[in-house]
This record gives structure tokens, sequence and C-alpha cells, in this order.
């Protein structure tokens, strides 16, 4: 068996394109994740591809942003940002996003493009049983009714809800336990449980969930895989992006604009749902592994909206 320390240096190799000290090669191979390794290579092949280097000063950060500044989304810059930060930091050079004026510059170009953060739709208890209540009866629609009903009920980000295999998978009297190995805010794999019980409901989570295995003969390996147009069940897993397709799919054959939607959108509804429930936000974060109050915020808000509404009190 490959040992950790094996698979990182392997990793690290694939990276030697990038001409960087080795520390943040090994850094970027160690990185939080698969998706994040590759873009911060990808964002420092790019940086040093416009001739920057390592170490950077806050004047070449700077002008980096400004060069780039009409023709990317200051999400992508920030990403950039935040790339340069953590590649500084491993290779232990004094950061130079944290500096004048690479700190102005963004944030003049915030202000000059005005750009809203744009995230993606919540879909809610209530949109979600609407969709739920059009899908048919065939294999892919077992699949994609399991799919959004389990991503749902466990608030599971995309990423998380294809990685499971069925091994991860306990049922119990009360519902199913599914231990998570691995995800964006554990990368150490500690691992923790999320219960889903049986559903209150016309939809179940437990019972979609059992009936896409048992109609797909899937007994071990990935639980949510490819289904291709002659109903045949492919052996490997769906990708994070297949879970936005099945999501905007779904939603769009009811009568809803699919553009505001993505597979972050099942996350989102559980969580803006359960606060409109009255759910506690600590009973909310034990389910979807939140790591603070602060991450929950604006979901609670958006439930809180119409809660002592003062326009509803005089209208």
């Amino acid at each position: 068996m490959v040992s950790q320390i094996d698979q990182l240096q392997l990793i690290a190799q694939k990276d030697r394109s990038i001409d960087v000290p080795t520390s943040v090669r090994d850094f970027v191979a160690a990185s939080v994740a698969d998706n994040s390794r590759r873009a911060y290579t990808a964002d420092l092949r790019r940086f040093s591809s416009h001739g920057g280097a390592l170490p950077s000063d806050s004047t070449a950060v700077a002008v980096y942003l400004a060069q780039h500044a009409d023709t990317h989304s200051i999400s992508t810059l920030r990403r950039w940002m935040a790339s340069l930060s953590k590649a500084h930091i491993a290779a232990g050079y004094p950061d130079p996003t944290k500096m004048e004026p690479a700190k102005s510059t963004l944030r003049g170009i915030c202000r000059n493009r005005g750009e809203a953060v744009h995230n993606a739709a919540p879909l809610l208890r209530d949109d979600i049983f609407a969709v739920l209540d059009e899908i048919g009866s065939g294999i892919r629609d077992v699949r994609d009714r399991a799919l959004l009903l389990i991503g749902f009920a466990g608030g599971f980000r995309r990423s998380e809800l294809v990685g499971l295999d069925v091994s991860d998978i306990v049922f119990v009297r009360r519902g199913l336990v599914i231990n998570l190995r691995r995800s964006k805010t554990d990368q150490a794999g500690i691992g923790r449980e999320i219960g889903i019980p049986l559903g209150k409901t016309r939809h179940c989570p437990v019972s979609a969930l059992e009936d896409w295995l048992r109609v797909a003969s899937i007994e071990s390996g990935a639980v949510f895989r490819p289904v291709d147009r002659h109903s045949h069940v492919g052996a490997g897993r769906l990708s994070g992006e297949a879970v936005s397709v099945i999501v905007k799919e779904r939603v769009a054959a009811v009568g809803i604009d699919p553009g505001r939607y993505s597979g972050h959108s099942l996350r989102a509804g559980f969580c803006t749902s359960a606060a409109q429930a009255g759910v506690s936000s600590w009973k909310i974060r034990q389910q979807t592994g939140h790591a603070s109050d602060a991450m929950l915020a604006r979901y609670i808000r958006s439930a809180e909206l119409f809660d002592g509404n003062a326009a509803g009190a005089v209208l």
C-alpha cells in the first residue's frame, strides 16, 4: 500500500512544471483537496507566466491584479490572491497580498466593478418536493430522487455526495447513518457520522436510497453513478459537476429558472429550510459540518426576512 507521504511525493512530481520553490510544490501537493491543489498550481503557473516570481512584492501583485481587472471576475482575482498568499506563507516568505498596494488595489477593483456575490439559490423544502413530485420511475429518475433527497437531508456539499461509497452507509431502525470520511473542512480524514432519519412526508430519503441501490444492483463501491441513455448504470461515480447538471435539469422541468441553481443549492436549501422551521443553528451545523454560526449566517438571515417584517405590520 502506498503511504500518504509517498502519495504526496508522487503528486509533487506531477507539479514540477511550475517554477517555484520545492516547499511551495510540497504545499500544493498536500493542499486541502485535489481540486484546490489543481487550482493553486494553475494560479501560480499563471502568475509565473506573467512575469511573477516567489517571493514577490506587493507592488508586483497589485500590477498583476490591475492588468486583469477588466478580464476576470472579482472571485477569480480573490482566488489568485489566496493562492499567492498560501504559497508565500508555506515557503516562509512575507505575504505580499496583506500589504499595500495589493490590498488597496483589490479593494479599488471591487468598488469600481460593484460586483455582488452571486450565491446559488437555495432549493427549499417546498421546491424540492415540487421537483420530486414530477420525477418519473425510470432508473435515472430513481437515482436522481435518491441523490436530491440524500443531498438535501444531509446538507452535503456536492463533492461529499458523489464521494459516498456503499461501505459508508449503515441502515438502522430509525433511518441510516452515513460515515463522511473526508470533507472540505476535514482534510485530515477524521470523519464524522451523519444521521438521515426516516422521512415523515411522502418523500423519504432513506427509502429513496434503498430503491436506488436495489434497482441499480449496487452492493459496493460508489453510491451515485452515471446512467447512460440505454439505462445502463456505470461502474464509476458521478462528478461534482453532474450534480449541478441534475439539479438544473430537474428544477427546469417544473418551470423554475435553472440559471440560479447549482449543486450547492441542496446544501443551501437544507440550511435555509431548517432555519425557517426553527431548528437551532448548532443542530444545523451538526448535520452540515459548518465550522461556525458565522458560516450559517447568510442562510439564517434569508430565512428570517419575513419574520416580524416591518412592512408586514403596516400593509
